[in-house]
């Protein structure tokens, strides 16, 4: 059972907080129309999928680095 001293939950935890606002920024650059903005929500979008794939990648374990 994961509790909040275990490092999973807060791992999971952030992975999901990103993800959901990865998703956010996506969804709204089909509702705006300036192109600066869509292309920072966008970036921004690209830098948080980043962040989810670390927190993924520590949980399991899967970079050099995590080992």
């Amino acid at each position: 059972m994961e509790t909040a001293s275990d490092p999973r939950h807060h791992v999971q935890k952030m992975q999901k907080a990103l993800e959901e606002l990865k998703d956010h920024l996506r969804e709204d650059i089909q509702k705006i129309n300036e192109p600066q903005l869509k292309a920072m929500f966008e970036t921004s979008a690209e830098v948080l999928g980043g962040l989810a794939k670390a927190f993924r990648d520590y949980q399991e374990k899967n970079e050099k680095a995590w080992r």
